[in-house]
C-alpha cells in the first residue's frame, strides 16, 4: 500500500523501443475511481507504471461486482479519469483473494499488461506503484494490494 518499487536496467543494447508486459494481479477490495462516501468508499485506487519519469499508466482497478445502482467503476484499460465497469481488460476474474477475500473466487483479478515505449537510452528505470487510500481500514495491506508476475523487458529495433 502506497509503495512499489523501481527496476533499473542498465546496458541495453541499440534499439528504439522498449516493451514492458507482465502479469499484475489486483487483490482484495479495490474500490476502483469511485469517490463515493469516505466512510464506505476511498477511492481512487491509483496504480501507476513510470519509465524514466514519464508516466505511461496512471490508472484505477475495482476488484468489486455492480449491485443495482452501485458500481465501483475503474479506469483500466484507460488511464485515470475514465469509467469502465469492475474488472475490464482482466484476464482472469476467478482467482481467489489473499487476505480479506481469502479463498473467495474472484477475490483476485488478473491483468495481463504490455506497453511499447519509445526509448533509445542504454539504461532505464521502471517503476510500479500504487496510491492506495484506505483509512476506514484496520489492516490496509490486507484490504488493497497487488502483485506482479511474469515482467519482461524487450528492447526493439525499428
Amino acid at each position: 500500500n502506497n509503495g512499489g518499487f523501481i527496476l533499473n536496467l542498465a546496458g541495453l543494447p541499440d534499439h528504439d523501443f522498449i516493451k514492458v508486459s507482465f502479469d499484475l494481479y489486483i487483490h482484495d477490495g479495490w474500490d476502483g475511481d469511485s469517490k463515493g462516501d469516505s466512510i464506505i468508499v476511498e477511492a481512487p485506487d491509483l496504480w501507476k507504471m513510470k519509465v524514466d519519469g514519464d508516466e505511461y499508466i496512471n490508472t484505477t482497478f475495482s476488484n468489486t461486482v455492480c449491485n443495482g445502482v452501485f458500481c465501483l467503476m475503474q479506469s483500466y484499460p484507460h488511464n485515470y479519469p475514465f469509467h469502465n465497469n469492475p474488472k475490464t481488460g482482466a484476464a482472469r476474474t476467478d482467482l481467489p483473494g489473499v487476505c480479506h477475500f481469502k479463498d473467495i473466487p474472484g477475490g483476485t483479478t488478473l491483468y495481463k499488461i504490455e506497453r511499447l515505449i519509445k526509448q533509445k537510452k542504454s539504461t532505464v528505470s521502471i517503476e510500479f506503484k500504487d496510491l492506495l487510500l484506505q483509512s476506514n481500514s484496520a489492516d490496509p495491506l490486507c484490504d488493497e494490494s497487488w502483485s506482479m508476475d511474469n515482467i519482461v523487458i524487450s528492447v526493439l529495433k525499428k
